[in-house]
């Protein structure tokens, strides 16, 4: 306790404060030690911050003498993101150069196909040139065997004139043709010439993209390339010529552009290979056209690449297969997931005088499943006349397999 009335002289009074504490006694605490140990810890404290940050900025100096510094040219074309799907603009590039250089190679293949010879006076040019395409055909071999349709080179035997890229004109034989398919092969002269690579047909998916080569409108805008997808596979579509009414089957829809002229054109894929053959286009709408698809006739390009001859089977019947069958309800009453219906059988055709009849419907042939006409067709077509077949056949509730030998058609 501090005496009553004595007055005691506190050196710097100021820096002492006065704190009542339990039993009135006085903790004095010394401002000046508590001001010194805080400032400690400030400079402490503001030491260890300084100290980290040393630390960083020399593992970023580490780490940025570890990068790999490229050329900047080289930096914006790998690292440059486009619009389509994520490929850099140079991979863009890239490819669409890949797919014109294709194109423009593909394009050596297409042939120009007249009934006439021209005499110099085309009806849309004033050249001399003895040149003249008013349909499209396509090299299959490079001894001169041409793709195209029949109603452009006329039927089996039938005479053409074939145009070159490099304009030369040769006459053309046409040495085999289906009108139901509305195919031909042509047969010129030539040898060591550019053919193009025929695909798979089988494996065509809805959406890819594709391009049409052909002659629109003749000679004058030969070769002309466009583009689309594959907008639908196997589509029937009916035909009507002189009275008379016939299906087109197992089709593939596109809607590249195809003009009067591209009948007989190669559709093809962005590596050049063709998956089918032009042949018919919707007058009354924009952007449906049909091609015949390429597999139906390689069994016959083959035979001929390999042996100048082609030997034609025939199993004697006419059928429909499933897609015919809205057109043929007011004909037929008939309903069926698979195979193929029996129609009508030829008179003294190799399928006469044997145990499959009208209406039955033809499953498999030699254990090959059938659900279009161009199934039938393209397994006929590796077969010769006098081969013996197996039918798998449906009657009804019945089911029977029966043999037959191929005729010659």
């Amino acid at each position: 306790m501090l005496p009553l009335g004595k007055i005691w002289n506190f050196p710097n009074i100021s820096t002492f404060k006065i704190k009542k504490i339990d039993n009135n006694n006085l903790e004095v605490t010394n401002l000046k030690k508590r001001r010194k140990k805080s400032n400690l810890k400030k400079v402490v404290f503001t030491a260890g911050i300084l100290m980290i940050l040393w630390i960083f900025a020399f593992y970023l100096y580490i780490t940025y003498q570890n990068i790999e510094i490229k050329d900047q040219s080289y930096y914006t074309a790998e690292r440059t993101q486009s619009t389509a799907g994520g490929q850099t603009v140079e991979k863009v590039e890239e490819n669409s150069k890949k797919v014109a250089d294709i194109i423009e190679e593909t394009t050596r293949s297409i042939v120009g196909i007249s009934k006439l010879k021209n005499t110099g006076l085309s009806i849309f040019s004033n050249s001399t040139e003895n040149e003249l395409g008013l349909g499209t055909g396509f090299l299959a071999t490079d001894n001169g065997y041409i793709i195209s349709n029949e109603h452009v080179t006329g039927s089996k035997f039938s005479k053409c004139y074939i145009t070159l890229e490099n304009g030369n004109t040769y006459d053309g034989t046409v040495v085999w043709s289906d009108s139901d398919l509305d195919v031909s092969i042509t047969k010129i002269n030539a040898k060591n010439l550019k053919y193009m690579e025929l695909g798979d047909s089988s494996s065509i998916r809805v959406g890819e993209t594709v391009y049409a080569i052909g002659n629109p409108i003749g000679y004058e805008f030969r070769r002309t390339v466009t583009s689309g997808i594959i907008s639908a596979k196997n589509r029937t579509i009916k035909i009507e010529e002189d009275d008379k009414s016939s299906y087109m089957t197992d089709l593939i829809q596109t809607d590249a552009t195809i003009n009067p002229g591209n009948s007989g054109g190669p559709i093809i894929y962005p590596n050049g290979q063709v998956i089918g053959i032009n042949t018919v286009k919707i007058t009354s709408a924009e952007g449906i056209g049909f091609a015949i698809p390429i597999n139906i006739i390689k069994p016959i390009i083959d035979s001929f690449k390999n042996t100048g001859n082609f030997e034609e089977a025939n199993i004697g019947i006419y059928a429909y297969d499933k897609e015919v069958v809205p057109y043929l309800k007011g004909v037929f009453n008939l309903s069926f997931e698979k195979g193929i219906y029996v129609a009508q059988i030829t008179k003294n055709g190799p399928a006469d005088n044997t145990e499959l009849k009208v209406e039955d419907i033809i499953t498999k042939i030699d254990n090959v499943e059938l659900n279009t006409m161009n199934d039938l067709r393209q397994y006929i077509y590796t077969k010769k006349p006098n081969d013996v077949v197996t039918l798998s056949v449906t009657r009804g509730k019945i089911t029977k397999d029966i043999k037959l030998t191929l005729g010659k058609k």
